[in-house]
């Protein structure tokens, strides 16, 4: 990761943002000035402040603060090749704030202004905005948002279910799976026990035919069940209004669940372009959800990390040792990407399944007596450096060349592994 410090820049500027205006502290490097301004969130307004720092700075670098990674400001300024865009952590202003303001007041410019003072002290410490190609972050956007979607689908299943159990819970027996089209469009045409049992037989096999459910024996078995299932209640003040909220959830899911699958498509598209592919689908377990998933973790800047390190505490899987006196403890990392620490979890997680080491690695910490999700985040730390080995080699992941080399070590994991 490149260094940078102080020197480098002809002015260091810090944003305290806001929705609608920017508070703006604006420090000349070698100077003891420091000028305020404000200025309204407008891209024209903000075009004409990034061009007016250039003509008042000719051919020179400057670096710029803000408490943002992302969002409507960020991507307006890193076009700008004159300014080079640094992000500090809220929380790192707010303790910095409560360290020389006892009395707890909070003011804008006065926070730009303490944004000035870690970059000037700090530079080397901070995390520098370094856009990745078009393709990349494009990507970067829609796994993000497919994953919040996917979570908006479980949150919505959730409420149908609720409702479903009020009135209509025997419908949630045919259905195992409630992320389908076939579960939405049975609600749909039939939203309520008493209007499937009108239902004929041969409507029903229609129904199941034509969402490519062709196995005759669950279809008979569904349609028995429906003739003897019993409704659970008959009181119309129950069903009707439960009724109405679930038709309005169906609605919702439909739109939900086309929209994830556009949003795969154009995964599927950007991500089969990119030549770190071959990379991401040997790892395993990742498929075709996590693998890209983890090609934007990485991304395509080689000089972003030195070592694997500094992915593992930026990704917020290193752990955080302290120490007061003679006690000493270990603590979750708690300022990180949420988004990326998620997403090695997740694939450590499914990586069990299809990594001998990483069951072995798995069933070893479990007899010690360690919590799932400690083992977890265990896994992730050491998948990383892994995975960081073949992507600065260039070298898709072989699991076979991997036990080898814990052979050779005298692994005491493979010693487990093995007498288990």
């Amino acid at each position: 990761m490149k260094v940078y410090n102080v020197d480098n820049f002809a002015v260091l500027i810090g944003i305290d943002w806001a929705d609608k205006k920017h508070d703006i502290c604006e420090h000349p490097t070698h100077s003891e000035k420091y000028h305020y301004s404000v200025i309204e969130h407008k891209p024209k307004v903000l075009h004409e402040w990034a061009m007016d720092l250039k003509k008042r700075y000719p051919n020179q670098k400057i670096a710029v603060v803000c408490e943002l990674q992302k969002g409507p400001l960020i991507y307006a300024l890193t076009k700008y090749d004159h300014l080079t865009l640094f992000t500090v952590n809220p929380s790192t202003v707010a303790k910095y704030r409560k360290a020389f303001t006892p009395s707890g007041a909070k003011d804008d410019p006065s926070d730009a202004l303490i944004e000035v003072e870690i970059l000037s002290l700090h530079m080397d410490k901070l995390s520098v905005i370094e856009p990745e190609s078009v393709a990349m972050r494009t990507l970067a956007q829609l796994v993000e948002y497919r994953r919040s979607l996917v979570q908006d689908g479980v949150d919505l299943s959730n409420k149908i279910t609720t409702a479903l159990k009020n009135y209509y819970p025997y419908v949630l027996e045919l259905f195992e799976e409630k992320d389908t089209m076939i579960f939405c469009d049975f609600i749909e045409k039939w939203p309520s026990l008493s209007k499937l049992k009108r239902a004929r037989k041969q409507t029903l096999l229609d129904f199941f035919n034509s969402h490519n459910s062709h196995y005759t024996d669950i279809n008979n078995a569904r349609i028995t069940g429906i003739r003897d299932a019993m409704p659970l209640t008959e009181d119309e003040g129950v069903i009707v209004p439960n009724q109405m909220l679930v038709e309005v959830f169906i609605a919702e899911f439909r739109v939900l669940l086309k929209g994830i699958k556009q949003l795969d498509k154009a995964i599927k598209s950007i991500y089969k372009t990119q030549s770190d592919k071959v990379i991401f689908d040997s790892l395993p377990g990742a498929g075709p959800q996590l693998a890209p998933r983890l090609l934007v973790a990485f991304g395509n800047n080689r000089d972003r990390y030195h070592d694997a390190s500094e992915l593992q505490k930026y990704a917020g899987i290193a752990p955080v040792i302290e120490r007061s006196g003679k006690q000493m403890w270990t603590h979750w990392r708690y300022s990180c990407p949420t988004f990326l620490r998620q997403t090695f979890v997740e694939w450590a997680g499914f990586s069990i399944r299809y990594s001998f080491w990483a069951k072995a690695y798995y069933e070893q910490q479990k007899s010690k007596g360690k919590p799932h999700n400690s083992i977890i985040r265990a896994l992730a730390f050491k998948w990383i450096r892994i995975v960081f080995r073949c992507w600065k080699t260039n070298t898709p992941y072989d699991e076979s060349k991997y036990l080898e080399a814990l052979k050779r070590r005298g692994s005491p994991l493979l010693k487990f592994a093995i007498n288990s």
